[in-house]
C-alpha cells in the first residue's frame, strides 16, 4: 500500500495564506462551505480554526490494541476517545461584506462598539478562520515570538474518521492511502466531525454530508501536486510517498528525524509531517547571546511529540546548516532547498515523475500544454464510491 504524505518546513512558511486561497477557490466555493477551509494557516500560539480545535477530543485512546480499522457496518469503534464537535462560532462563519461602505465610506469598523461590524444587519464578527493571526506572546521585544502552521487533512495511516463512521462512508484508498469520503454512502451523522482530533473534517448543512480535504487526487492521480502545495511561493512543501526510502519525505523523517508529526499522542499516525522553526536566541542583560531561543522549546514539544524530538531536530538543523555555510556537502539541506532531488515526487499516469518535469522546465516555469493538462481539475470532482 502506498501512502503520500507532505512535509512542511515552518522555517519557509510566510503566512501569505497563498495555500489557503489555492484550496478554497480550487475546493470549497460552493454553498454550504463558506464556513470550510480545508486547508489553512494558524499564527502559533493562537486558537487555531476551529477554534481551539485541540481541546475538541476525539482520536484514539492511549494503549488502545484494537486493530484501528473499520468497525462492523452500524458500529463506531471502541477504542475512540469521545470528541465533540465545533458549533458554528468556532468557524467563524462567513459574512456577506458591503465593500462600499466598508472600503469607501468607513463604515465598517463601529468605534463606539469597538468592534468590527458587518453591514448592512450590523452583525457583530467576534471570530474568524484566521482571527489571531500575527497574535504572538511575550512581554518585550527580546522574547516576543509567533510562527505560521498550516494545516491540512493528515490522511492519517489510523485515521479515526473512517473507525467512526457507521456506515461506511469514509475509506483510505489502497493505492496512496488518501482518505475520501464517499457522499452516496454518507448520512450526515457526524461522528467523524467529533472523532477527527484535529478538526477537519466539515459538515455541509445544506447538503447534509461531511466533507474535507481531498488531497487533490484528481491532480494527484495525473502527477500533478496537491494545490496547496503547488501554489505556496516559499516552497515550503515536499510531497511524496512517505514509504519511499529515497524519497525526501523518508529521509527527513526517518533518516535525520527533523520532521515531525503534529500531535503524535492522538494516535491516528498523521502523514503530515513538519519541520519546526527555528529562531533567534535571547539576548543576556550584558549584551551576549542566550543559549535559550525566542520560541519555548517546551511548546514546540507540546506541538511535535515532545522535547527530545523538537530539540533533535533544531540540533540537526543547526548542524547541518554549519557545514552547509563551511562549503561542505550536505544531502539535508540540498533537500530542503531544492537542490538535491525534487519538492514533488508524484507519478504521472505516462510513468515519469512530476517533480523531474519541474526540474527540466525550471520550478517556476511550466509549457502551455503542462498548464492546459493542469486547468482539468479546476472544477468540484464527483468522488468515487467506496469500496465494497
Amino acid at each position: 500500500m502506498g501512502q503520500y504524505g507532505m512535509v512542511i518546513d515552518l522555517n519557509k512558511c510566510i503566512g501569505c495564506q497563498t495555500c489557503t486561497v489555492a484550496c478554497k477557490v480550487l475546493w470549497t466555493n460552493n454553498e454550504g462551505q463558506e464556513h470550510m477551509y480545508w486547508r489553512n494557516v494558524e499564527t502559533r500560539p493562537g486558537r487555531g480554526y476551529p477554534k481551539d480545535w485541540e481541546k475538541h477530543g476525539g482520536g484514539w485512546k492511549p494503549n488502545y490494541k484494537g486493530d484501528k480499522r473499520k468497525p462492523p457496518l452500524g458500529e463506531v469503534d471502541p477504542g475512540l476517545k469521545e470528541g465533540t464537535i465545533p458549533d458554528a462560532e468556532a468557524y467563524g462563519g462567513a459574512p456577506t461584506y458591503d465593500y462600499r461602505k466598508g472600503l469607501f465610506e468607513g463604515k465598517l469598523f463601529d468605534k463606539e462598539a469597538g468592534k468590527v461590524t458587518v453591514p448592512p444587519e450590523g452583525l457583530y464578527l467576534d471570530w474568524g478562520a484566521n482571527w489571531d493571526e500575527d497574535v504572538g506572546e511575550g512581554d518585550t521585544p527580546d522574547d516576543n515570538y509567533y510562527f505560521y502552521l498550516p494545516r491540512l487533512c493528515n490522511h492519517c495511516t489510523d485515521p479515526a474518521c473512517v473507525a467512526s463512521c457507521p456506515r461506511h462512508a469514509i475509506y483510505k484508498r489502497e493505492e496512496d492511502g488518501i482518505v475520501l469520503i464517499d457522499q452516496t454512502r454518507c448520512d450526515g451523522y457526524r461522528f467523524c466531525v467529533a472523532e477527527c482530533p484535529y478538526g477537519k473534517i466539515y459538515f455541509n448543512q445544506l447538503r447534509y454530508k461531511s466533507e474535507k480535504c481531498i488531497f487533490c487526487f484528481p491532480r494527484v492521480e495525473k502527477g500533478v501536486p496537491p494545490a496547496c502545495a503547488m501554489q505556496c511561493p516559499g516552497r515550503a512543501m515536499i510531497v511524496g510517498d512517505v514509504h519511499d526510502k529515497n524519497g525526501s519525505i523518508y529521509k527527513l523523517v526517518n533518516k535525520y528525524k527533523v520532521a515531525l508529526p503534529l500531535h503524535p499522542e492522538y494516535g491516528t499516525k498523521p502523514n503530515v509531517f513538519y519541520i519546526p522553526p527555528l529562531s533567534p536566541y535571547k539576548i543576556k542583560e550584558d549584551g551576549s547571546l542566550s543559549k535559550e531561543r525566542r520560541i519555548p522549546i517546551e511548546y514546540l514539544g507540546s506541538l511535535f511529540g515532545g522535547v527530545e524530538a523538537v530539540k533533535h531536530a533544531l540540533d540537526v538543523l543547526e548542524r547541518e546548516m554549519e557545514k552547509y555555510r563551511k562549503g561542505e556537502k550536505s544531502e539535508l539541506i540540498e533537500i530542503l532547498t531544492g537542490t538535491q532531488r525534487d519538492y514533488f515526487q508524484l507519478i504521472h499516469s505516462k510513468g515519469i515523475a512530476y517533480g523531474q518535469l519541474y526540474q527540466r522546465k525550471g520550478m517556476l516555469h511550466l509549457t502551455k500544454e503542462e498548464i492546459k493538462e493542469m486547468d482539468k481539475f479546476i472544477s468540484q470532482p464527483e468522488l468515487p464510491e467506496a469500496p465494497k
